[in-house]
């Protein structure tokens, strides 16, 4: 089967984890093009991946089904601008920088009927445990949604949004979560220490137990809650160490921060969305 011609503008972490998510699936080596202006960083792209490499955008893009604009979000609107000129109304583009509206990606590109896909993926994505939303403009067909759905999963969990005004939320859950899973992870290593275990110790007890929980509420399809009931024994240690965090309002300081994310994720649309130059 002829596997669709993507071609990535940006060949940074991001970029390489979903080639190498791809290629680990079986795609076509030939059928991904990448671009970047550093040729160190395409030298050591080639070095892994037997892809074709670019230094210049427009020339990466010819005739792609699929422009992947991986880039950073301040470079998004000039990259956007220089492709405008030879963009095929039938390209599909997804973008994977962050906060960046459809409505002004389409303006930068001088097109606003472009079939555009505006995707969140987090940092997991590297080690391919990813979780991505995706949402899309009116302008993409059935084909392109499932073209764009199987590209992301390359590198984990991928699943839609239908209103763009959620990815606020989804940047606040899942774009910026890892950070909280990491801080949580961090502070039971220290109050381990603080009981007298040594660091490493301490490290892997508290990284262990964040993967066999994660892996036992994936692999269950009881919900969370159920789960932490049958592990909370009455009158036993885990109900004593629950009991305090809900004194803390842990669930209250989770709401606060996830709200605060998704205000400034909202903040920074706007003023990334502003035009420039």
């Amino acid at each position: 089967m002829k596997h669709a011609t993507l071609a990535f503008i940006g060949g940074g972490n991001m970029a390489r984890s979903l080639i190498g998510g791809l290629l680990n699936n079986g795609y076509d080596s030939e059928a991904i093009h990448v671009a970047d202006p550093s040729t160190d960083t395409l030298q050591s792209l080639s070095a892994h991946y037997p892809v074709k490499t670019f230094t210049d955008n427009t020339a990466a893009i010819v005739n792609a089904d699929v422009v992947i604009l991986a880039v950073k979000p301040q470079q998004l609107q000039q990259v956007c601008r220089e492709l405008a000129d030879t963009w095929q109304q039938d390209t599909l583009l997804i973008s994977i920088a962050a906060g960046i509206r459809l409505h002004d990606i389409g303006r930068w590109l001088g097109n606003e009927s472009a079939a555009i896909v505006r995707a969140m993926p987090n940092t997991p994505s590297l080690v391919q445990a990813g979780a991505t939303a995706l949402c899309a403009n009116p302008h993409v067909k059935e084909q392109q949604h499932e073209l764009a759905e199987s590209i992301l999963r390359a590198v984990g969990l991928a699943l839609w949004v239908k209103d763009e005004v959620q990815m606020d939320a989804v940047t606040a859950l899942s774009g910026s979560g890892p950070a909280y899973f990491f801080l949580v992870i961090e502070a039971m290593q220290a109050a381990g220490m603080q009981l007298g275990l040594a660091e490493d110790t301490a490290r892997l007890l508290a990284l262990e137990t964040a993967f066999g929980a994660a892996k036992m509420a994936l692999e269950s399809e009881e919900s969370a809650a159920v789960l932490r009931q049958r592990v909370t024994s009455p009158g036993g240690t885990t109900e004593r160490a629950l009991q305090e965090f809900e004194q803390g309002d842990l669930r209250g300081l989770f709401a606060k921060a996830l709200s605060a994310a998704a205000q400034r994720a909202d903040e920074l649309a706007e003023q990334l969305g502003k035009d420039h130059g």
